[in-house]
């Protein structure tokens, strides 16, 4: 469709999903009061109600269990439900390709006669089955090796002759070469990934090893919602959302060409996310792309705002941090610092504690390994008073 055809499309699934939502979503009608459906008519109106934040999703659910008041069906109708570090809640309704990834990964060029290893994880959160679905939904086989073990994932991948990867760009760096120590063949021509930066260092490694790339970008709560089209230049919004680019402060749209925060009004009645703050920060892409899709652009991902950060792929909160730490009476401030080495996220911390000992120090490591969901590199213990002051988090990553 061309840009006037989805204009139209988006601004009559807008009016569709806020009646439908005012009915069946109580915290969307107690957001919109005093307004009513009817003065939501455009995109443009769209600024008439609140942001919702990714990182409130934790104090809604634990106000209003188990989803918030956000979910338009009852949880016995759903056909899974998964848990995000936070913890945040999210459902899967009983539709086919529920995470909408069909559609970029079949434009990445997977489809019927490939072998793909999808390494997300089927453990709680969502990605694993989101991208299985959507891969199955193009005719690919698939193959659930989640994450980790990467000898046995290198064998495999040698043994079926394996054509395709979805995951992370940082575990597919990690596979190659654990391949070439291994003398095994790397079968992998082409890759979706996502869940966090690809850099162009990256993408240099992969084209030397012959494997074509396409990134993405979407969320657990919400599904795919960009993606990169064959000029790889920058990443097209999905047409089942509406993508605006916020100031962080207002919620009002930045100027063309500005930097703000990523909000999105999916279309979605089992999970009717509207104008939900992803955090993440972007900017439009305003040049038109000569693909032939008419459907917006962004630049990728440019940043965070707010508490909440990834670490290879999984988000993690201050919030969560302060609250473990906080268990131990021991511990006093903190600094989280995440760096970036070769392809790996690295996470350290630094922690102000009264009397330490190596069984405080596993104790620890253990329980932000449970709430986390991510291993943290290091942990070390500083004297009492030497964080006064200091930022929570430190981030030295660079994103182009």
């Amino acid at each position: 469709m061309n840009r006037d055809e989805l204009l139209q499309h988006r601004t009559e699934k807008l009016r569709q999903i806020i009646r439908h939502a005012y009915r069946n979503v109580p915290a969307l009608k107690t957001r919109l009061a005093p307004l009513k459906p009817e003065d939501i008519q455009t995109i443009g109106d769209l600024e008439k109600i609140s942001v919702v934040r990714k990182e409130t999703l934790i104090d809604l659910q634990a106000d209003t269990p188990p989803f918030g008041g956000l979910l338009a069906v009852e949880p016995e109708d759903l056909m899974r439900i998964y848990s995000s570090p936070g913890p945040i809640y999210d459902p899967q309704g009983k539709i086919e390709d529920y995470g909408r990834f069909g559609e970029p990964l079949k434009i990445a060029g997977f489809g019927p006669g490939d072998i793909v290893m999808n390494t997300f994880s089927y453990h709680l959160s969502p990605a694993g089955f989101m991208l299985d679905d959507g891969l199955r939904r193009i005719g690919a086989t698939v193959v659930p090796a989640g994450v980790g073990n990467t000898e046995i994932q290198v064998q495999m991948i040698h043994d079926l002759k394996a054509t395709g990867y979805v995951g992370t760009p940082s575990f597919l760096m990690m596979l190659v070469t654990r391949a070439e120590e291994m003398g095994r063949d790397f079968t992998i021509e082409k890759a979706y990934v996502t869940a966090e930066p690809f850099t162009s260092e990256q993408r240099a490694a992969c084209d030397r090893h012959g494997i074509d790339v396409y990134q993405g970008y979407g969320t657990a709560d919400a599904g795919s919602i960009a993606f990169e089209c064959v000029r790889k230049s920058s990443m097209h919004v999905s047409t089942d959302f509406i993508l605006e680019i916020a100031d962080p402060a207002t919620g009002k749209a930045v100027l063309p060409g500005e930097v703000g925060e990523v909000v999105v009004t999916s279309f979605n009645e089992t999970y009717p996310l509207i104008r939900f703050g992803l955090g993440d920060l972007s900017q439009f892409v305003e040049a038109d792309c000569d693909c032939g899709l008419a459907n917006e652009r962004i630049a990728g991902f440019m940043g965070r705002t707010g508490d909440g950060f990834k670490v290879r792929g999984m988000f993690v909160y201050i919030r969560q941090i302060a609250e473990v730490i906080g268990s131990f009476s021991e511990l006093g401030e903190f600094v989280v610092e995440i760096e970036r080495v070769g392809s790996r996220d690295m996470m350290r911390l630094k922690v102000e504690c009264k009397y330490g000992s190596g069984e405080l120090h596993e104790a620890l490591e253990e329980r932000l390994r449970e709430v986390l969901r991510v291993r943290t590199d290091q942990i070390t213990f500083v004297a009492v008073g030497d964080l006064k002051d200091e930022e929570k988090l430190i981030d030295h990553r660079t994103w182009e």
